[in-house]
């Protein structure tokens, strides 16, 4: 295995990481809000989040596999776009305006808006094309090759959760920015109750309503979870089969939280308060995925039948 990581996306994660010390400063000294949160709070989670993402697709894309030239280029994309995206976030964040479902008809809002119309949807589909790429690979070991596989497609789902936030056409509000200017904001990520109402400490969702970031979320970090979890059971030791096994059964678990998570917040459901309807189903899932984890620990333990020997003839 190559010792190389990719570099685009590792210098990413670095920016990131200093980004991120820079912003949480910037909260304790800016007191300014955006509907109730902190100006800088965004900036900085979105840095923390990229900061992992990227350190995560670097040390990826430095495994052996077919194809590295068009991989490296779809991962120099994928860095070069989280960059400007997080730079343009900041930009606004110190402006004290709005960065997404803004309709101000300032010049550099505008800037903004299209410049994510056409950069997201490109680094979606970078993602996607990667994803493909390394589908057909046979990089690793086979537990490690599933994990990678499905951490890939899990994120694409999680970044495809926030275009459900860009579809809530209908919640057409005006709000009003840090210094006191009236701004017309499309869309938004709560379902049932208006954006900026009480959320949980740091991330913010909502604790009334639906919240379409809690399925970004995860999705996005299915990312890291699938090839930690590739390691771990590899730390313990554990048979190649039992190990692949277990990984392709957490993947389809992590499948099924996603399209749970997802489900609970279109229908206006907050995380922290889930119904009884929401509970059976997670009770099912956990279910489900432990009778597949218990089969394929059996599965790949069994004692192999002893061999007969030939009764030498007389």
């Amino acid at each position: 295995m190559t010792k190389t990581w990719h570099r685009p996306t590792l210098w990413l994660a670095v920016v990131m990481a200093v980004g991120a010390v820079g912003c949480a400063v910037a909260l304790l000294v800016d007191g300014r809000v955006l509907q109730g949160a902190p100006v800088w709070a965004k900036p900085f989670k979105f840095a923390v989040s990229l900061a992992v993402y990227s350190a995560t697709l670097s040390w990826m894309l430095s495994l052996p596999h077919r194809g590295r030239r068009w991989t490296s280029g779809f991962g120099t994309a994928i860095a070069a776009i989280m960059f400007m995206e997080v730079g343009l976030i900041a930009i606004q964040a110190g402006r004290g305006m709005f960065t997404h479902y803004n309709r101000s008809d300032e010049p550099l809002n505008q800037f903004v808006q299209a410049t994510f119309a056409v950069a997201i949807p490109v680094m979606f589909l970078a993602n996607i094309a990667l994803a493909l790429v390394l589908s057909f690979q046979r990089f690793g070991l086979p537990d490690v090759r599933w994990a990678v596989r499905g951490e890939l497609y899990l994120a694409i789902l999680g970044m495809f959760t926030g275009y459900l936030m860009v579809f809530q056409s209908d919640k057409e509000i005006t709000a009003v920015d840090s210094g006191g200017r009236s701004v017309e904001l499309a869309s938004g990520h709560s379902v049932g109750v208006p954006d900026g109402g009480p959320g949980l400490p740091l991330v913010g969702w909502s604790t009334t309503g639906g919240d379409l970031r809690v399925p970004h979320f995860v999705g996005m970090h299915g990312l890291q979870v699938m090839i930690l979890l590739a390691l771990g059971l590899a730390a313990l030791g554990l048979a190649e089969r039992v190990r692949t096994r277990l990984v392709v059964v957490a993947a389809f678990g992590y499948l099924g939280l996603l399209a749970l998570l997802t489900w609970q917040a279109l229908r206006g459901e907050s995380l922290v308060h889930p119904g009884g309807t929401t509970l059976a189903a997670l009770a099912g899932l956990v279910a489900v995925v432990a009778a597949g984890a218990a089969w394929a620990v059996r599965s790949g333990t069994g004692v192999p039948s002893p061999v007969r020997q030939p009764v030498p003839q007389r």
